[in-house]
């Protein structure tokens, strides 16, 4: 049952990626005055089948994401911005996804599928190598680090329970549930000891939320775009999302539409997106 949660959860809540395939498109960001411009569209995936989950290297012009091979296996890739280069970091009989930069910079973390069914959170040398097991107690779906030692977690809830936000701490396990029904999008908010993760409402509109890592408060900060779980965060402190179609900021509680006046065809079922840490690149997960 778990494996099957995780491929529903993957795949089946991503508009189709799953049976189209997903593209991963580069984009020069500028943010300047209140206002956030994209140009110079690149595909740097191209080709059939699943590439997602996009993630910056903090110091290095470098993307990681997971990439399925020719047998249906989720292995991680990197991009290297600079050279136009993409290479392996695992390939391996397994399922790597979700890959992020540890905080000491010398590891991958991601979320570990194996064939039994188990789902962990492990991590690979940046170079590739053997992976080490970081929690396997848990059937983790998505992951942020809050800081060295410390990580928010998406778990999923098993036999029809809710999937849940934990907050653990790696020096003694000690594990907190802070919140039920949450999305996947998991994020450290720049310039804070926090983390943001979506609230998804039954009956009303989801929310982003703020969770205070020092205090344990939990606040408000906007809702979604209707119906919308991924966001992410430029180093200047501006949420991103999208309605599918278009990329939009949030600015004094209202989204707006991002500058953009290249060919809109490129920008289709768009879920995930991700901004290195410079603020001059963001990466969009799209459909084929």
């Amino acid at each position: 049952m778990k494996k099957f949660a995780l491929f529903i959860l993957l795949f089946g809540s991503m508009s189709g990626l799953a049976q189209t395939g997903s593209e991963i498109i580069l984009f020069d960001l500028s943010e300047k005055k209140g206002g956030v411009v994209l140009s110079n569209p690149k595909n740097i995936t191209s080709r059939t089948g699943y590439d997602n989950q996009p993630s910056f290297h903090p110091t290095k012009a470098i993307l990681y994401y997971t990439s399925f091979n020719e047998q249906g296996r989720a292995d991680i890739k990197s991009y290297n911005l600079t050279a136009a280069e993409t290479k392996n970091i695992t390939q391996t009989p397994e399922r790597e996804y979700s890959p992020t930069v540890t905080p000491d910079g010398q590891s991958l973390s991601c979320i570990i599928q194996r064939d039994n069914g188990a789902q962990d959170l492990g991590k690979y040398p940046m170079d590739g190598g053997e992976a080490s097991t970081i929690i396997s107690n848990l059937t983790v779906g998505y992951h942020v680090w809050a800081d060295n030692s410390h990580l928010a977690l998406f778990v999923l809830g098993n036999d029809g329970a809710p999937n849940t936000l934990h907050y653990l701490r790696l020096p003694t396990r000690e594990d907190t549930i802070l919140a039920e029904n949450i999305g996947r999008s998991l994020h450290r908010i720049p310039g804070e000891e926090s983390v943001s993760y979506v609230a998804k409402s039954s009956s009303g509109p989801w929310e982003i939320r703020k969770f205070d890592t020092r205090t344990f408060k939990i606040e408000l900060i906007s809702e979604t775009l209707p119906g919308k779980e991924d966001i992410c965060w430029t180093p200047k402190g501006t949420i991103l999302s999208s309605d599918g179609s278009s990329i939009y900021m949030l600015a004094k509680d209202t989204w707006k539409k991002v500058a953009y006046n290249g060919d809109p065809s490129i920008l289709k079922g768009i879920t995930r997106l991700a901004v290195n840490k410079k603020g001059n690149k963001l990466a969009v997960v799209v459909s084929e």
